[in-house]
């Protein structure tokens, strides 16, 4: 077997590569970013490479990646797996779970925290068409960070420069694919594919708090076509009222148009979730949910908070939907209201497993969607632009 080093030249999607002792770390996030605010949170979810994917061409019959997961546990806690899905020409041929790694156990009442370290693994295709030159992309884990260690192959890997149109997308843990079960299942994956685009995405769990540095990089990154998703995780934190959120957000979007003064800019609401449309946060897990094994979330406002200025998510959709309005100077700003991906009559139908999050099959439904409001002939992604 050929041994290939992981380095920038094969990743997409990734801002930056750090050389560990033990691999490759994809990172979401410039150094600048994470040295200028490094919250615990952000930098756990930004080194988890959501939309981050291997790519080569290759007449290979046998490929291998080598990596080393590092995870979040919670005990007592289920949680699935990372895996790493793999496409070959642009079909999904092997969506592998992910096994060993180190693993960061997190007791959630006590908040004591301890490591347990486990063996790389290795994701494997075989049975490649052979002589034929393929398009191969290894989706990394979206829930977990890794660090990369060797590609293996029976024939030399050719890195491929990127192609199409580039979709930067801000987003929430939503957006970062909570609950869905592969890489390639999460909702800006499923949509990036029905484009035909590259994906950059900046889906941040618990992170899409309308922050200054985050407008600046979306300013200062290239990208044809770019989406902001905004609302939840502000809610979840009670950290904004509207007074503050409204002059915050067009603020966000006046930075990235210093950037990108005619991309076109989808700026979207939040998706239904019923704990939080009519009662302000926190959010908090919910602690009956602990002896179940799975966790669930609660809004801790009071329903009626909406009179002092606090932020709901039928606020966020109405303060968004009005702000949109009155920047319609802008021919190139596009508002879509989240509950067209995913709306109250979906939830009854795919509810939503941890009552924040939705679960596998509406993450699918929310990219066909987006896909076939963005990417047709008359979308703001489509043909227009």
């Amino acid at each position: 077997m050929i041994v290939t080093q992981p380095s920038s030249e094969f990743l997409r999607g990734a801002a930056e590569f750090e050389q560990t002792d033990r691999g490759l770390r994809p990172h979401r996030l410039p150094t600048n970013v994470r040295t200028q605010f490094p919250d615990p949170q952000l930098l756990l979810v930004e080194s988890q490479p959501s939309g981050v994917r291997v790519v080569f061409d290759t007449t290979a019959e046998r490929v291998e990646l080598e990596l080393l997961p590092t995870r979040s546990v919670y005990t007592g806690i289920e949680r699935p797996r990372g895996r790493v899905d793999v496409y070959v020409d642009g079909n999904r041929a092997v969506s592998d779970e992910l096994a060993g790694g180190d693993a960061v156990e997190v007791d959630l009442q006590t908040g004591a925290m301890s490591l347990h370290q486990g063996p790389s693994h290795t994701t494997a295709i075989g049975d490649l068409a052979p002589g034929e030159t393929k398009r191969v992309e290894f989706w990394l884990p979206h829930n977990e960070s890794v660090e990369l260690v060797e590609l293996r192959s029976d024939a030399p890997l050719e890195p491929v420069s990127a192609s199409g149109r580039v979709w930067l997308h801000h987003g929430s843990s939503i957006s970062h694919g909570s609950n869905a079960t592969s890489p390639g299942g999460i909702w800006p994956a499923v949509a990036a594919r029905r484009g035909g685009v590259e994906l950059v995405n900046l889906g941040l769990g618990g992170s899409a708090m309308v922050d200054p540095f985050l407008a600046r990089l979306m300013r200062d990154t290239a990208a044809d076509l770019i989406s902001v998703k905004l609302g939840i995780n502000v809610v979840n934190a009670d950290a904004m009222r509207v007074r503050a959120f409204v002059p915050a957000v067009n603020g966000f979007l006046d930075t990235i148009r210093d950037g990108h003064p005619e991309t076109p800019i989808v700026l979207i609401s939040p998706i239904f979730c019923a704990i939080h449309e009519h009662t302000a946060g926190p959010g908090a897990f919910d602690p009956a949910s602990f002896a179940t094994g799975k966790v669930k979330f609660i809004a801790t406002g009071a329903p009626g908070d909406e009179s002092q200025g606090r932020l709901t998510l039928s606020v966020i959709r109405r303060e968004l939907a009005a702000l949109a309005e009155r920047r319609a100077s802008d021919p190139n700003l596009f508002f879509l209201d989240g509950t067209g991906l995913y709306g109250e009559a979906d939830a009854k139908l795919l509810p939503l497993p941890d009552d924040l999050h939705p679960g596998p099959d509406a993450h699918q439904l929310m990219g066909e969607r987006f896909a076939d409001y963005a990417f047709g002939a008359d979308g703001p992604f489509g043909a227009r632009s």
